[in-house]
């Protein structure tokens, strides 16, 4: 009879069903732990990208002095690196005389009160002839500040707003996630026992 303890054939069939499963269960396990990571690999992502979209200098209709602009700014997208965001970009004097005392004024909004305020970043060099173009980078932290935008140009004398204008710079690069390789340890095998492995297959009915 085959469901005799003692008959052979119905101790192999038990055998086979317990191991087959044995492969099932580290199946769906392996399937569980890859969700898992591919699930926090999205989130993270996710929070980067929301926080440097908060943290986006937006190109703004230009609302300072009238009349010609004398300097042409672009602006980078924000970068963000271990809980680091930078700022920054490139100025252009366009104009036909000497720009002095060059500094980028940026307004910053704090996340925790929703209050403002306001950072100078100064241009490097910061004396421009005609067509020279120079540099601006402020680093902030990124759970710090919500927004950031810019308000103006200031050079000499005593700091005075300048006519601009404006457009994008650099792009921000797409974000890369480091793939993650998962190893399903063996485990000993007690005697009599056996389970399907690349280095041991064997077949199940």
């Amino acid at each position: 009879m085959i469901n005799d303890p003692f008959n052979p054939d119905a101790s192999i069939m038990r055998e086979r069903e317990f191991n087959k499963r044995k492969v099932l269960a580290v199946v769906l396990a392996f399937c569980a732990t890859a969700a898992l990571l591919l699930g926090y690999a999205y989130i993270r992502k996710r929070h980067a990208e929301k926080v440097i979209a908060n943290a986006t200098v937006p190109v703004m209709p230009d609302t300072g002095p009238k009349g010609p602009a004398v300097a042409h700014i672009k602006i980078d997208d924000p970068m963000l690196d271990k809980g680091v965001t930078t700022i920054g970009g490139v100025v252009k004097n366009i104009s036909k005389r000497e720009l002095s005392g060059l500094s980028v004024a940026l307004e910053l909004r704090r996340r925790k009160d929703g209050k403002t305020e306001q950072a100078m970043v100064p241009v490097e060099p910061s004396k421009l002839n005609p067509d020279e173009e120079g540099a601006y980078t402020l680093k902030l932290p990124a759970q710090t500040y919500g927004s950031i935008k810019m308000i103006g140009l200031k050079a000499d004398p005593e700091a005075t707003l300048i006519a601009y204008s404006s457009s994008a710079g650099k792009k921000r690069p797409p974000e890369k996630l480091e793939p993650k390789t998962i190893i399903v340890g063996k485990r000993p095998v007690k005697d009599g026992e056996f389970i399907n492995t690349f280095e041991n297959p064997s077949r199940v009915p």
